[in-house]
Formats: C-alpha cells, sequence, structure tokens
C-alpha cells in the first residue's frame, strides 16, 4: 500500500468526520483530500515528479499536514525538517539530497534563502505558506497552489519507492537521511496499530515535531484508522494542553521523558484528570521507573506503552501494559511482525543476561542511508542466513522470558579505573530519589580515572543537597559507578526534537570541570 493512501481510504470511508485539529483549523477528510490534491497537482506543474525529494520545512501546522501528502500524491519523497533548523544545516540537507521543492513557512523563509545561497545554481521551486499577497521574495504562493485544479497526476510510482527521507540529528558529524520505503512505512505503522489496538474512534494528541518520526508517525497512523489528530505545536504550556485534551476528548496521549518529567512536577494534578485518555506511549528515551509508576498514578484508567525505537526502523520493541508490575525497566519483546535479539561482536546471539548489541530484522527496517554507503553498512549487514539485519549500536540483555533491557549506548559507556559503567544505571537511582526530577549522567576525561562519571540533576525539592545526592547514591551503587560530582541545573540540554542530550551534557560537564 502506498502512504497517500492512508489518506484516500479514510475520506472515501469518513469523508465529513474531523481529520485534523489545529489551533487555527479544523479539516475533514474530505476537506484535506481536495487540499492535498490541489497542491500535488501545482507541485507537478512546478516539474516535481516520481522520486523527487521535496522538504517540507515547516513547524506543526495544517500546511505541513497538507504538503505531507500532496508530495506523495505527486510521486515524491517527502523528507520533514524540524522548523528550528539553522541556514548551516539546511544548507548541507540542500547539497545532500537535492530536492525539487522547498515548502516552507514565510517566517522561516530567510532561513531558506540562507541556505539557496550557497547553492546559485541549483533549480528549486519554493512555495511559502504566506498569503497571496503576502509571499516573500524568492517564493510562491502555497495558498494559490491550493487553488489548483485538484487532480493529483498520475505518476507511476510503486510501493518498493522511497516515500520519506528523514534526517537523524546524529551525535557527531552531519544528519544521515533515513531511506523508508512505501513498504517501510506501511509495516512499521501497521504493526505499532496492532499492538496499540488503535481504532477510527480515537482521538490522537500530537505535540510532537512532525520532523521528528515519533511525531510523525501519529499523523501516518492517526489517517490509516480514519481517526482524528490533534495537532500542537509544543508541551510548553501544559495545563493549556490539559484543557484542550479534555475539549476534544483525546483518547492517546504520547510521551517523552521531558513531557513526562514535566506533568510529574505539577503537584495539582489529580488521579483521572485526564479521563478520556486510554493509552499512553513512551519512546525517545526510557522511562525510570519511578516516573512510570507515577504516571499510572495519574491515569488510572489508561494503558501505559514503554518502547524503544530508531529512526533507522522506526520502532522496535514494546512493553505490554500488563508486564509493567513484573518488568517495569523491560522495554519488551520485538513489535509484531518483526524479531528483536541481542549479538556478541561475532554476531552470535548471546545468553539471558549478557550483555550485547540489539539486532532487529523485519520489514520496517531502512533502505540505508542517503548517499552514504559507508555509513549504511556498519548498520545494514547480511545475517548468518544472508537476510539483512540492521545493527543498533544499542547494547541490550534480556531475561529468562526473553523481555529486553536497554542498557546503554555503546558509545555512551563510562570506562572509569578500569570498570564500565552504564549511565543509564546511575540514572536510574538518581530518579528514584525523591527530590530528583531529571537527570543525566556523562563520563568526562580525568587523568587518573580514565573517565570520572559526573550527573546533571534537575531537582523539584531545591533543599536538596550535593551531599545526600552523592550519599543516595553510595547507599544503591558499587563504589567505582558512584558519582564524583552532582551539577545542579534548572533545565538539562535537549535536541531539536526534545530528547535530552548526553553529548551536550557532558560538553558542559567538561567545560565547567
Amino acid at each position: 500500500m502506498r502512504v497517500e493512501r492512508f489518506l484516500t481510504d479514510s475520506a472515501q470511508a469518513f469523508p465529513e468526520k474531523t481529520a485534523l485539529v489545529t489551533a487555527d483549523r479544523r479539516l475533514t477528510y474530505a476537506e484535506l483530500n481536495r487540499l492535498t490534491d490541489a497542491l500535488a497537482s501545482s507541485l507537478a506543474a512546478q516539474g516535481v515528479k516520481r522520486s523527487d525529494r521535496v522538504l517540507v520545512f515547516m513547524d506543526n501546522c495544517w500546511e505541513a499536514v497538507v504538503s505531507i501528502f500532496a508530495i506523495l500524491k505527486a510521486g515524491g519523497t517527502f523528507s520533514p525538517i524540524n522548523s528550528s533548523t539553522k541556514g548551516n544545516k539546511l544548507t548541507y540537507i540542500i547539497g545532500n539530497c537535492e530536492p525539487a521543492a522547498i515548502l516552507t513557512q514565510g517566517r522561516l523563509m530567510p532561513v531558506v534563502r540562507e541556505a539557496l545561497a550557497e547553492h546559485p545554481g541549483r533549480q528549486i521551486a519554493v512555495l511559502s505558506t504566506e498569503g497571496r499577497n503576502g509571499v516573500p521574495e524568492g517564493a510562491g504562493s502555497f495558498i494559490a497552489a491550493l487553488e489548483a485544479e485538484a487532480t493529483p497526476p498520475a505518476h507511476g510510482s510503486v510501493e518498493t519507492d522511497l516515500a520519506m527521507l528523514i534526517y537523524t540529528s546524529g551525535s557527531t558529524g552531519q544528519p544521515k537521511g533515513v531511506m523508508m520505503t512505501h513498504d517501510n512505512i506501511e509495516a512499521a505503522s501497521r504493526s505499532i496499530i496492532t499492538y496499540l489496538e488503535g481504532r477510527s474512534g480515537d482521538i490522537v494528541l500530537n505535540v510532537l515535531p512532525l520532523a521528528f518520526d515519533y511525531g510523525l508517525y501519529q499523523l501516518l497512523m492517526t489517517f490509516r484508522l480514519g481517526a482524528t489528530l490533534v495537532l500542537e505545536k509544543s508541551f510548553a504550556f501544559p495545563q493549556a494542553i490539559f484543557d484542550l485534551m479534555r475539549r476534544e476528548r483525546v483518547t492517546g496521549f504520547p510521551l517523552v521523558p521531558t513531557m513526562a518529567a514535566m506533568i510529574l512536577r505539577m503537584t495539582e494534578l489529580q488521579p483521572g484528570f485526564l479521563p478520556d485518555v486510554r493509552y499512553l506511549t513512551n519512546t525517545a528515551a526510557a522511562l525510570p521507573a519511578e516516573h512510570i509508576a507515577q504516571l499510572r498514578g495519574l491515569f488510572p484508567g489508561a494503558r501505559l506503552y514503554s518502547m524503544y525505537g530508531l529512526t533507522e526502523c522506526k520502532r522496535c520493541t514494546y512493553l505490554p501494559p500488563e508486564e509493567l508490575d513484573r518488568r517495569p525497566g523491560s522495554v519488551g519483546i520485538a513489535i509484531p511482525g518483526t524479531q528483536a535479539f541481542v549479538v556478541d561482536d561475532t554476531g552470535a546471539q548471546v545468553p539471558p543476561g549478557v550483555e550485547g548489541e540489539l539486532v532487529i530484522r523485519g520489514p520496517h527496517v531502512m533502505q540505508g542511508y542517503w548517499r552514504n554507503e559507508q555509513a549504511t553498512s556498519a548498520m545494514l549487514k547480511p545475517g548468518p542466513d544472508g537476510v539483512i539485519q540492521m545493527h543498533t549500536g544499542d547494547l541490550f540483555r534480556t531475561d529468562a522470558e526473553g523481555f529486553l533491557y536497554f542498557v546503554g549506548r555503546k558509545d555512551d559507556i563510562i570506562k572509569t579505573r578500569g570498570e564500565k559503567v552504564a549511565p543509564k544505571e546511575v540514572e536510574a537511582v538518581l530518579h528514584a530519589l525523591p527530590g530528583v526530577a531529571e537527570a543525566v549522567v556523562a563520563g568526562i576525561p580525568d587523568p587518573i580515572l580514565g573517565q570520572a562519571v559526573t550527573a546533571m540533576v534537575v531537582l523539584s525539592n531545591p533543599a536538596l543537597t550535593e551531599r545526600e545526592v552523592l550519599a543516595h547514591c553510595a547507599r544503591n551503587l558499587e563504589d567505582f559507578m558512584v558519582p564524583k560530582r552532582i551539577v545542579f541545573k534548572d533545565a538539562l540540554p535537549r535536541t531539536d526534537t526534545g530528547k535530552v542530550s548526553r553529548r551536550l551534557a557532558a560538553g558542559e560537564l567538561e567545560q565547567a570541570a
């Protein structure tokens, strides 16, 4: 199934149903279908053809949703770009994927112009969401394009064509373009919908960027189901979001750990304050066990799914909610229709309890990194039977029943005093201390220890002292794992997608040392 059918099939089945709710517009499936037809026709008139890349450089808005499905209807490959992206990074992306067009917002045109100035000979159509009379210099009118003849072009694309090129933020170096076909997206969305028990009556809130695959799939899965997506730009004002959720009777609430920490710091919230929510999901990073317990207390009628995934395959594992009490620290089992197992350096599977690298197999695994054979071959390797499998670079272990536990990134492991320390283990102990809201742990170069275990902590109880935190760690960790220093901060450093950045934290801690 080609991905644009997520919209067209639902438009046929539920034409008058509300598909999308944003701050300034509500659109039915029929209205969205017509708008995407019109924009697809306009893109084709601009020269966009089968397999051409088109950048969607916008924040979370209805125009971004229309853009994604219009590009697919034109036979192109959409590439969502975070609206916080700066000119130098956009310059790199343009040079890397050579887009045929860029769909953007008027306020972002200065960044687009800066990036295009570095590619003076490249022919790229630019459409801005500003009104017809207010189109920024150098751009066509997105609004006028929506008034084009509403007949999508016949493009001849097939399910094995690329549907999406999504750039990873990357811990080092330039971002890499993850290549996902229509088949990849179909398989991933079908699998996730299966274990979430998705239904057409769902109303899903999404405050995560559409340029972040977790946020993007809220759109894709909702439209595939014929459900309703409530799209917001951020979680900066939680009370306003909660009011919106109550008004719209939201049933699905995707979280990242940052959002969970914000919610749990709001002491005035009472259990059941969002009574319509039937499920919560978490990915991007593992939730501390203490946060899981507190969230379950606030959402007593909801199912909580702890998950693990990578942009390179969308989702790897999920923990069935009924297993939370038995193994709150687990990220579960392979998602339906896929395989996940732990191997040693030779590629052989390891027994339960032994740490190794997580390997993923299935129809949701990417095709590779765009124009980066070296990075592709490092991640996608043939298994013993010749089938390509994805080596995640993450350390895991399993329990006796095959449930998976995240240990840490291979390159995150701290080597101190000749011992290896997984930052996540130290963070779990820190999160268990009342008064600690968030924590991130990194290894800082040390002439004697090699690396010194160092923690950056955000407090919910400002009276807590470094001595008390260290004493708690000493009671619960082996001596070589106890941080040598605790640095208190008002907030932890984060990536554009809101994930806590261990790399940025390490840089700040090293500078402050």
